[in-house]
Parts: structure tokens; sequence; C-alpha cells
């Protein structure tokens, strides 16, 4: 998941430099929310495995 999030956002920068804006802007959107989706899944995973020790 952090993989397309970074690769989305690289695609955004690019798109940012050559001056599509439209495009620049919705690629950053998603790698925005994929990267959101990427730390609440790190996060629950995190508690479950320490629920999990205890």
């Amino acid at each position: 998941m952090l993989y397309w999030a970074l690769l989305f956002f690289i695609v955004a920068i690019v798109a940012g430099v050559l001056g599509f804006g439209g495009i620049a802007s919705a690629t950053a959107g998603i790698a925005q929310i994929l990267f959101v989706i990427f730390l609440v899944l790190f996060v629950v995973t995190l508690l479950f495995r320490v629920l999990r020790k205890v």
C-alpha cells in the first residue's frame, strides 16, 4: 500500500513539474488517501500485536 502511495506521489510531482495541474492534484489526492489508509492499517496491526502478546 505504501508503494502505491509513493508511486502516485511521484506521478503527482512529475505532472506538477510538467504543468498538468489537474492530473497533479488528482494523483496527489490519491496518494494522500492511500497514505492515510496505510497509516491506519499500520496502527491497527501494531495494536493487535501488542494486545496479542498480553
